[in-house]
């Protein structure tokens, strides 16, 4: 397996402190707009820390693969060119979406690919 990547080493190190055994981290990715976090791909599930919550709390958020029954990619080119440019992932879980934007729609379309290649 190739070295994990990732986007702030707190954030890394925060999905390594709560990984099962066995489990392995593939990327962790800052996210932007309101709500979320971040977003953790381990070899097991997908890992999303939302911050919407009142006051100081937040929830991290654990989704087996199995449980993913459709992922989206949404990408909008800023007019300024790629460096600009946004991506949002939407991962459905029954009749929950949760919603994930990124800065490059690079760091969404390996989301995407990491979620249907453990969930198919």
């Amino acid at each position: 397996m190739t070295a994990p990547v990732y986007d702030n080493k707190g954030q890394f190190q925060q999905i390594q402190s709560g990984l099962l055994d066995g489990e392995q981290i593939i990327a962790v990715y800052d996210a932007v707009g309101v709500g979320t976090g971040f977003i953790g791909l381990t070899n097991r599930r997908v890992i999303i820390q939302d911050k919407s919550f009142a006051g100081k709390r937040f929830a991290i958020t654990s989704i087996p693969y199995s449980k993913i029954s459709s992922v989206s990619v949404v990408s909008n080119k800023s007019w300024a060119g790629q460096y600009f440019s946004t991506g949002t992932i939407a991962i459905t879980v029954g009749q929950h979406v949760y919603e994930v934007e990124f800065r490059g729609s690079e760091k969404t379309h390996h989301v995407h690919n990491v979620i249907l290649h453990y969930a198919s």
